[in-house]
């Protein structure tokens, strides 16, 4: 099939299930070679390293990596949506092809995926007069109104997530239909060229196990240098509205405000990053049933022995030979 376009591996699995390490395990296993691509929302900040578990520079020497350390995390700094990390996440795949070797996306967050394989949805454009009555607006008010309006679309959007919020009041006042059912009917639509070429690895730990792993990152992060790295960054500014929502790094703020204890902020940390891991694994569902999808019961082994089985897999059923 030499017109045929070469495969993209998606790496998928909760938070803390080893997902990097089967990537870049494969990355050098692979008769090509692979170049690893994060699609992990707060790894596009630049300084927000332990607490996403950004890929270290040793890691990075090995295989080549890409988006990550895109803008900076503080009020002011520009702007960074899921459209501006699909763009660039396009070119990077293009650009690797080009080279020669497969591409691997590393699944962070459950948006950048979806974006990826579906594309986005843009919705219709405001008028002018539209968009001046709300943005006059206040955040409470329109909070208040998609409440109203759309509570699907509320309940995903965080609160002080003024953008995101405008937006949803936006398009219902333009179309008079709520923004998630414009995106119930975006999602059932066919998938995009590009995700036609997605090859699904999941990576699935029971949950005990999922736990415990993740109890263990959270606290080899703290001894990493967690706390001293967020005391850093809040020596040169205020985090933006989107950075700080990375898990933990607003219960170290407290701690280095002298809110909350260490200890305190620990087990907030745990918590919060063991509910995550259950919000992952539900919208994961829905990849178990994709046609060609490879899923692993990972039990307690590392991320290279499972390499070595997927990659006996991949090598079955794909064109993935070196390439001249």
């Amino acid at each position: 099939m030499p017109d045929a376009k070469p495969p993209i591996l998606l790496v998928l699995g909760v938070t803390a299930s080893g997902k990097s390490e089967l990537a870049l395990s494969l990355a050098e296993a692979l008769p090509r070679g692979g170049e690893l691509l994060a699609a992990d929302s707060m790894q596009v900040y630049r300084g927000l390293d332990i607490g996403t578990a950004k890929p270290s520079s040793e890691e990075r020497r090995r295989v080549p990596h890409h988006l990550l350390d895109l803008v900076e995390p503080f009020e002011g700094a520009d702007a960074f949506s899921v459209a501006d990390w699909r763009a660039r996440a396009v070119e990077a795949i293009d650009a690797c092809c080009g080279r020669g070797r497969v591409p691997i996306v590393v699944g962070g967050t459950n948006l950048y995926v979806q974006a990826l394989l579906k594309g986005l949805f843009e919705g219709p454009e405001p008028t002018a007069e539209v968009r001046r009555e709300l943005e006059a607006t206040s955040t409470e008010s329109l909070r208040a109104e998609l409440e109203r309006v759309d509570p699907t679309s509320a309940s995903r959007i965080h609160r002080a997530d003024r953008r995101r919020i405008l937006r949803a009041v936006e398009v219902y006042r333009q179309t008079g239909v709520p923004m998630s059912q414009w995106q119930r009917e975006w999602e059932s639509q066919a998938e995009s060229d590009l995700a036609s070429r997605c090859v699904v690895i999941g990576l699935d730990r029971p949950r005990e196990v999922a736990s415990r792993r993740i109890n263990r990152r959270v606290g080899a992060m703290i001894e990493t240098g967690w706390l001293e790295e967020v005391r850093g960054l809040l020596a040169r500014g205020v985090f933006n509205r989107q950075a700080i929502e990375a898990v933990g790094y607003r219960e170290l703020a407290a701690v280095v405000a002298g809110r909350r204890s260490l200890p305190e902020a620990i087990e907030e940390i745990k918590i919060r990053t063991r509910r995550y891991a259950r919000q992952q694994r539900t919208w994961l569902k829905r990849f178990r049933a994709r046609p060609g999808s490879i899923w692993i019961e990972a039990g307690e082994r590392p991320g290279s022995e499972i390499a070595e089985e997927v990659l006996r897999v991949l090598l079955t059923r794909l064109d993935l030979r070196r390439t001249a």
